[in-house]
Formats: structure tokens, C-alpha cells, sequence
């Protein structure tokens, strides 16, 4: 049987197929994430009462990983935890990862601006690749590594059709750049964390995923931001302009909203689908942004999103050909 499974009692259980599974976590993602993207704008942009901007990405991390966290414990509580985890590549995965958000955050703190950073974050599909092969053992098809020039191609062209003006700082550049290495380590590091648990006997569920994942998030941030005296800069910041305390409020609950969707989606599914999706997501990031604040997209742009959409396009197709592949085999 493909789509059903029997219980102990005699009951059959309707298995949730692939193709819904994937429309379910991208759907949400995409929804937590385009405001997440618009939220995260304002903050950086963001002129307090002295004429001052908000620079404490850390400590940024730490009230969006305690977000999530709260978040994740709910979900890990309510669908119950999985024992005997591999936690130490869940603490590298943490640290990683909150890293390449913090580097991102930095990138814009220090003159980087928005469309830029995203155009430079949409070629994180190739560093999580590298990081798949080298440290997670994976292998990919020819049409596969395609399917990623195309949609890396198309995002990237997107992001050049889009007129932006301000300056973008060799600092702020520098950030980015760290932040892509940092995804291509997580990417790695996320391959190998289902590897082992598959070793151990063990399925993490999404909720899991998330708790531990940003656990160790919230870990790393509070030491870096402690140690850089964010905290306190942070909280004085925000107490001083209480404007911008809405849309950091606001900023982390999306996050957590987001991670949910996220870790469903890696739960289920190859890191690199993961990444597709939150990719893909930044191409309508700009499109909310063309239509909600008046920027121009030229042909070059529509160009990109005709390319980047045949990318992922043929990907899904790939993988309802496999899924379909895999159900007829199961039958015979």
C-alpha cells in the first residue's frame, strides 16, 4: 500500500502525500517569510530620536531564538519529544545558523542595502550544496545542479532588474559573505544530523528540529551579544524608541511562525528543497516590495522571475515523477 498504512487495530491511516506535504510547508514559509523580509527592512532602516539606527544584531537573535524556542518547546510538548537525539550536530547546526542570520543582520546594519543582501543570500543554494556534498555525503543529478543554476540564475537577475540607490559598505559585503559560509556549513551539518539520527533509530519530528535547533540558537547569541554588550545597548535602544519595539515584537513572531513551517519542511524533505524554497520566497520578497513601495522591476527582471520559476518547476516535477516512481514500485 502507498498511501495508507494499517494500524495495530486494523485502521488504515491516510499517509500524507509528498506533494501536499511540500505545498504545506512552502505556503507557510512563504507567507511567515515576505513579512519577515518587509519587518526586518524596517528595523535596519529604522532612525531613532537621536538620529541614531539600531545596530545590535545579536541582540536581535536572541529575542527571534527565544521566540522560537518558546515556540518549538509548545510544539515539541504538545506532539511529543523524540528521545535520543543527536544533539551535538544540533549544537553546531544552532551556532551556524544563527550565525549566518546575524552576519545577514550585520550586513545591513553596516550600509549593505536590502536588495543587495538578498540578491547576495539567493545564491546560498550553492554553499548549501557544497556543504551537502562535503559534510552530509550527498549526490546530486545532472538535472538536479541545473535545476539549481537556474533558479540561482533567475533570483539573481531578479535582484539586478530592481533599481536600488545607497551605497553598500566593503564591511557590509564582507558580513554576507560570512553569512553565505555559515549556510553552506548548516546545510552540511543538517544533512548529516538526519544521517545520524537515521543511524540511531530515530525520526525527528518538525517541533524537535525546531526546539533544539534554536536552543542552541539562543545559547550562541546571548554569549556573543553579553559579551559585545548588546544587551544592554539593545534594551536602551528599544527603550528609547518604543516605535521600533512593534516591529521587532512583530520580526520574532513571524520568525517563530516561519521555523515552524521550516523544520516541517526539513523534517520531510532534503535541506537543498529547504533552501529552494526560502530562495524562491526572496524572488516575491521583491515583488512585495516592486508593488507596496514603488519600485520599478525591468524586462531584465521579469526575465529572471520566467527563469527562476521554469527552475522550480522542473524540480517539482522531478520529484512527483520520483514520488509517483516510488508508489508504483511499493504496489508491485
Amino acid at each position: 500500500m502507498s498511501a495508507t498504512s494499517v494500524k495495530a487495530g486494523g485502521a488504515a491511516a491516510v499517509a500524507t502525500p509528498p506533494g501536499l506535504k511540500l505545498l504545506i510547508g512552502a505556503g507557510g514559509i512563504y507567507a511567515a517569510f515576505l513579512y519577515y523580509g518587509s519587518l526586518q527592512e524596517d528595523v535596519f532602516r529604522f532612525v531613532g530620536a537621536s538620529g541614531d539606527k539600531f545596530t545590535q544584531a545579536w541582540f536581535l537573535q536572541v529575542l527571534e531564538a527565544l521566540a522560537n524556542v518558546l515556540v518549538g518547546f509548545l510544539g515539541m510538548k504538545a506532539s511529543g519529544a523524540t528521545p535520543n537525539l543527536p544533539l551535538r550536530e544540533f549544537a553546531i547546526s544552532g551556532t551556524t545558523q544563527v550565525s549566518a542570520k546575524a552576519f545577514t543582520s550585520l550586513a545591513l546594519a553596516n550600509g549593505l542595502s536590502f536588495p543587495v543582501a538578498t540578491l547576495a543570500k539567493s545564491g546560498k543554494m550553492v554553499p548549501v550544496m557544497i556543504g551537502s556534498l562535503l559534510l552530509g555525503g550527498s549526490s546530486y543529478t545532472l538535472r538536479e545542479y541545473l535545476q539549481v543554476a537556474m533558479i540561482v540564475a533567475g533570483t539573481a537577475i531578479v535582484g539586478l532588474g530592481k533599481k536600488s540607490g545607497g551605497e553598500n559598505s566593503a564591511l557590509g559585503v564582507a558580513f554576507i559573505a560570512l553569512s553565505l559560509v555559515c549556510d553552506g556549513v548548516t546545510g552540511g551539518v543538517q544533512k548529516k544530523l538526519k544521517a545520524e539520527a537515521k543511524k540511531r533509530g530515530v525520526n525527528p519530528k518538525p517541533y524537535d528540529f525546531m526546539f533544539w535547533t534554536n536552543l542552541f540558537m539562543a545559547a550562541t547569541a546571548i554569549v556573543v551579544a553579553f559579551s559585545l554588550g548588546e544587551v544592554t545597548t539593545g534594551a536602551a535602544y528599544m527603550s528609547a524608541n518604543p516605535e521600533i519595539m512593534s516591529k521587532i515584537i512583530k520580526f520574532s513572531a513571524c520568525s517563530a511562525v516561519g521555523q515552524s513551517f521550516i523544520f516541517y519542511t526539513i523534517s520531510n524533505f532534503d535541506p537543498l528543497v529547504c533552501t529552494t524554497v526560502t530562495t524562491t520566497r526572496k524572488v516575491f520578497s521583491v515583488l512585495l516590495s516592486i508593488f507596496l513601495k514603488g519600485h520599478v522591476l525591468s524586462a531584465q527582471g521579469w526575465g529572471g522571475i520566467a527563469l527562476a520559476v521554469a527552475g522550480i518547476m522542473s524540480e517539482m516535477a522531478e520529484k512527483m515523477g520520483k514520488s509517483k516512481a516510488a508508489a508504483k514500485k511499493k504496489v508491485w
